[in-house]
């Protein structure tokens, strides 16, 4: 069973955000956009506002192949990139975020960018940058151990993904490999809002997960209301609620960040 990293680490961050909400009787709240979406310099002042009700944030790395996004994720991607959003553009975004906040900052990329930076090199960018932590959506964790040894020496925390289509033996193997949290995916597809009842078999899958790990489970795809978080963080009792599409969706109409933001941390709490 995997255990909780308990030294002093950007690893040790991210368990601290976890234990904070839960102390609270909460599940974190882990908003994602986009970087330099939907330009650099609104993404800064996007993320500073969720980054206010956040627990931790993840950012996306704009990627020509996003195979696991919906189109909300895929158009950000889309349009971040035709700003010129790199994977060194990126990482100076987040390096001028962790300006204004202490809070944990995760990356979530596909394993290209990585290896097209070269892996090593992108650890140390990343560190520099101050991120606390990788989601590596398409890289399975027992096919690249050098990965895993990299972001060790790093000091940087892996998240890997379990699905409900993941078997008992799938499952222990990824949250084995896995030293930040685990990212629980609600359905079997892509990302993007979905009807609350597309969430019937996170339940299922949380449990399964609590199973093999002591790490904290955080679930994402298909949440985007105070409705949905609920039925992730009381209903299946996740430890963590990802939104993105939801907000991404939200910039777009020039709708209120803070107050959707705020309807969702209410739907994370479990009293």
């Amino acid at each position: 069973m995997t255990t909780i990293d308990t030294n002093p680490s950007r690893i040790q961050r991210i368990h601290a955000a976890f234990k904070t909400a839960k102390a609270e009787h909460r599940a974190a709240f882990i908003p994602f956009m986009t970087a330099g979406y939907p330009d650099a310099g609104r993404f800064v002042t996007v993320a500073r506002t969720l980054l206010e009700q956040a627990d931790l944030m993840e950012v996306g790395l704009p990627y020509s192949d996003p195979l696991g996004d919906g189109p909300t994720v895929q158009r950000a991607s889309e349009l971040a990139l035709a700003h010129g959003t790199s994977t060194r553009r990126t990482l100076e975004l987040v390096k001028e975020l962790r300006q204004h906040t202490e809070k944990p900052i995760v990356i979530m990329t596909y394993i290209n960018p990585v290896y097209a930076v070269g892996p090593r090199a992108f650890m140390r960018l990343a560190v520099e940058a101050g991120v606390d932590g990788l989601i590596l959506p398409d890289l399975p964790p027992d096919e690249d151990i050098e990965i895993r040894q990299l972001a060790a020496e790093a000091g940087l925390a892996l998240t890997f993904l379990i699905a409900p289509t993941s078997t008992s033996e799938r499952v222990r193997i990824v949250t084995a490999a896995c030293t930040g949290f685990v990212y629980a995916v609600s359905v079997t597809g892509v990302t993007g809002a979905r009807e609350s009842g597309a969430l019937s078999e996170v339940p299922a899958l949380v449990k399964l997960a609590k199973a093999h790990t002591e790490l904290p489970i955080a679930v994402g795809f298909g949440v985007k209301d105070a409705r949905s978080a609920r039925a992730v963080a009381v209903d299946a009792d996740a430890d963590g609620v990802v939104v993105g599409s939801a907000f991404i969706d939200a910039v777009v109409a020039g709708q209120d960040l803070a107050g959707l933001a705020a309807q969702i941390v209410t739907g994370c709490r479990k009293d």
